[in-house]
């Protein structure tokens, strides 16, 4: 079968912001129309950036540079607008409001308005140390910074995604970094548009520098989203079906598409081509392993969420970041699969699950879009699995509901 993944919702939103500090206008094939990425596209219309969207692409018209305030921004529930854009509109002129949902407002900004202040700019947060957020901006001077991405990339993303913008080059020394993918798809982005980057790691600490010069606009295809590919793959494995994802292959620039590997371990064959990816089911699914899921912690809720039905119990470590992102992702996952009478054990940064029948139950969605679809894919196998917020799914796939039920039938009733 061939699933119909809609775009990666990190290269929508980076290549977005590229586009609109770029000189010149930048066209995005496939992007994802998604609660985030139209959050993040309109935010960009409101700082003065023109996009024109069209049946499968946007055509973004490059301000060649950063945007002149004054500007109010309504990031919605996108983490990415809330920990991107303010560091455009610092390295450009005038006062700048950022706001966003209750649930955006409470996830930290901490190191992000401390290295703003830092490089220059006048930074107001709100009384969480969050949004809603005030950038007084006079431009960013660049120059050595040291940052804490221990609990989020975000951060040093960005940060680089504007540096090129700043009056010097920017070099970030940075300890401790997780889901170091995420920079990789960054950097590689970056330099698509014309940015010239180095980086040098000694294991999680890592040191990057970038070139001032600003970007050039282009024309890029966006990639089929790897997190959200993550639920049909699994959904593969758990009911011995074949599923394939086009154009996501071995060359992604996404890191997320290392949860295949995960699932090969738990028994799945596994076939990542030059522009496809294929997992069929073989069985039932094998346990006895304990995985580090940190650079890819998005997906570990999928295999969490599937983990009872394996022969053995399944232990993912390294994810204690999860627990800041859209709600406390272990918590949340650990508090449904109890709910459904299944044995769990949590710590701060992993999750054993252990073998078991689970019952019927209400999945407490904590408005997060994630924990919505992992245990949607447990539902093809365990009914009366129901979801107390099933339009969640919205912020990065408001289709998926229909393309399980298509690629599964009645299973995803």
């Amino acid at each position: 079968m061939i699933a119909r993944i809609p775009g990666s919702k990190s290269i929508t939103n980076r290549v977005l912001l590229l586009a609109a500090a770029a000189a010149g206008p930048t066209r995005l094939d496939d992007p994802l129309e998604s609660e985030d990425t139209v959050a993040f596209r309109t935010a960009l219309t409101d700082l003065g950036v023109p996009v024109e969207v069209g049946a499968d692409h946007w055509e973004v018209g490059g301000a060649g540079g950063a945007p002149t305030g004054p500007a109010r921004i309504w990031c919605a529930d996108a983490g990415t607008a809330a920990r991107f854009l303010p560091v455009l509109a610092a390295a450009g002129q005038g006062e700048f409001r950022f706001e966003g949902t209750e649930q955006l407002t409470a996830r930290p900004l901490g190191p992000l308005t401390r290295a703003l202040a830092e490089l220059g700019a006048g930074v107001e947060p709100g009384g969480s140390g969050g949004l809603p957020l005030t950038v007084h901006a006079r431009g960013l001077r660049g120059g050595e910074l040291k940052l804490d991405s221990s609990t989020s990339s975000q951060y040093l993303t960005g940060l680089l995604l504007s540096a090129p913008l700043m009056r010097e080059p920017l070099t970030v020394s940075v300890a401790g970094l997780v889901s170091r993918p995420y920079i990789a798809m960054t950097v590689a982005l970056m330099r698509t548009f014309g940015a010239r980057v180095t980086e040098t790691t000694d294991g999680r600490d890592s040191t990057l520098r970038v070139e001032t010069g600003g970007y050039t606009g282009t024309r890029i295809r966006i990639e089929p989203d790897a997190s959200t590919a993550s639920y049909v793959f699994a959904a593969a494995a758990l009911t011995g079906s074949t599923v394939t994802v086009p154009h996501l292959g071995r060359d992604s620039l996404q890191g997320d598409l290392r949860f295949v590997e995960v699932l090969a371990k738990a028994g799945a064959r596994v076939e990542i081509g030059a522009d496809a990816t294929t997992v069929t089911g073989t069985g039932p699914l094998r346990g006895g392993f304990e995985v580090d899921m940190g650079d890819i912690s998005d997906t570990f809720m999928t295999m969490a969420a599937v983990a009872p039905l394996a022969d053995a119990p399944i232990t993912i470590d390294g994810i204690g970041h999860a627990r800041l992102k859209e709600s406390d992702r272990i918590a949340a996952v650990a508090g449904n699969l109890r709910a459904l009478g299944i044995r769990v054990e949590d710590g701060p940064d992993r999750i054993t699950v252990h073998p078991g029948t689970p019952v019927a139950a209400t999945i407490a969605c904590h408005r997060d879009h994630r924990i919505a679809m992992a245990f949607s894919v447990l539902g093809l196998r365990v009914p009366g699995i129901t979801l107390d917020d099933p339009k969640c799914v919205g912020k990065t796939f408001p289709g998926f509901h229909e393309e399980l039920h298509r690629l599964f039938g009645p299973q995803a009733s």
